[in-house]
């Protein structure tokens, strides 16, 4: 069974990028490309659902916004 997931990715002053998993609290990596980004994000996740019970999504993801204040 496959899911659906969303996910954060910021790019720090070093130029790494890192990526949160949106509903999977403490599930976030960091790479130098964002290919490999994606790649061990994925495995994060597999790592992270293998470890806890079945995934059942609580929230549903509406929007992300960068706000300037």
């Amino acid at each position: 069974m496959s899911h659906v997931f969303n996910i954060i990715v910021e790019q720090d002053e070093d130029g790494w990028f890192i990526s949160e998993v949106v509903g999977l609290p403490g599930c976030h990596t960091q790479a130098k490309t964002l290919d490999e980004l994606m790649e061990r994000t994925r495995e994060a996740i597999s790592l992270q659902l293998k470890c806890k019970k079945p995934f059942q999504a609580k929230e549903r993801f509406v929007a992300l916004q960068q706000l300037v204040v």
